[in-house]
């Protein structure tokens, strides 16, 4: 059965705000829950798992790509249940969160909609998660706000690729003005099962590999947002975000303040990734100081989704180390001088 959860006093956030009556609210998978959080000037969904009495676990957050939502972490949620106490936010706009009453879906809009959820609840330093344009806004979070993160993991982050690879042009254009309202009118006669289809061949490395009823539940949540009334602007508005930050330069530029991140870092990078090239992981392992590489050879745009398990291996492993170190550093016997444990490929 599924259920929601209303924030309780533990977590300090504002009170559950309402889940309007209209539109309807996405799926709640089994032992997932739910609930609204109330920020200044926004309200944002967060997707988790029943919690259990089985002790206390590090706190971990996901955050999902451009287009996307919670959904996209619910099996590496669930993988990594007896690891963290994960969740998984909607970034305003996405999933089950309405749009920011600023407008503003730039990178630093949704950076700040992470960081204000993280203040209220009172979670950091949580391990964070970011896939796509996820990972690109987990990494300002990172840079600006290194206390509430513990460790990151960035999937085929969106950090700038200049010129992008040919197939991911398509999604860069949605940036220009009209572009998605003559996408809509050529494409009004598409049943959601066609639209998922082209989603999935161009996140997946293998589209084959998506389970017939995984599909069927893709495609009733295509439906569902195309049913929001603002779906079409926050995609345009936030793909204009994006393509505004992959120009932005001095002290607010992505691979300058990737360079900032004092986090450990794992870097997942799919071979097959149309959005994101391969060889941004060479670029992305130089500028990360404390990094280590997954390289997923047959992985897509979205390996948390494709290969659930590598991946909440990578993360465990990353957690374990980044524990171990910090015991280290709080023994006695730690030596004076300490060395950081540098790149590493995996």
């Amino acid at each position: 059965m599924s259920s929601t959860e209303q924030p309780g006093t533990r977590s300090g956030a504002a009170p559950a705000a309402a889940f309007p009556a209209s539109p309807p609210r996405s799926r709640v998978g089994e032992g997932e829950t739910l609930h609204a959080v109330t920020l200044p000037g926004m309200t944002v969904a967060v997707r988790g798992l029943r919690r259990d009495a089985a002790g206390e676990r590090p706190p971990a957050l996901c955050v999902h790509g451009l287009g996307g939502s919670s959904l996209n972490w619910s099996a590496l949620l669930r993988e990594l249940a007896g690891d963290v106490d994960g969740e998984a936010i909607d970034l305003p706009g996405f999933g089950d969160s309405p749009p920011p009453d600023s407008g503003d879906y730039s990178v630093s809009g949704h950076a700040r909609a992470v960081i204000a959820y993280l203040d209220a609840a009172r979670r950091g330093p949580v391990h964070l998660l970011g896939n796509s344009l996820g990972g690109a806004v987990a990494t300002r979070v990172a840079a600006v706000r290194p206390d509430l993160v513990r460790t990151l993991t960035l999937i085929s982050p969106a950090l700038p690729e200049i010129p992008p690879q040919r197939t991911a042009w398509p999604t860069a254009l949605l940036a220009v003005p009209g572009v998605a309202s003559l996408f809509c009118r050529l494409t009004r006669d598409w049943t959601p099962e066609q639209r998922t289809g082209g989603v999935l061949g161009l996140c997946y490395g293998d589209p084959t590999r998506v389970a017939p009823q995984d599909f069927a539940e893709a495609a009733e949540e295509y439906a569902r947002r195309l049913r929001l009334p603002y779906f079409w602007d926050a995609m345009v508005r936030s793909t204009r975000g994006l393509v505004d930050a992959y120009t932005l330069g001095g002290q607010h530029a992505l691979w300058r303040q990737a360079e900032r991140v004092l986090a450990p870092t794992l870097l997942i990078y799919g071979g097959r990734d149309q959005l994101v090239a391969f060889r941004m992981a060479r670029r992305a392992s130089a500028a990360f100081r404390d990094s280590r590489l997954l390289a997923l050879p047959d992985a897509g745009h979205v390996a948390m989704m494709e290969y659930p398990e590598i991946v909440a291996g990578g993360v465990r492993d990353l957690i374990g180390d980044a524990a171990r170190a910090i015991r280290h550093s709080d023994s006695p016997s730690a030596g004076a001088e300490e060395q950081g444990p540098g790149n590493s490929e995996r």
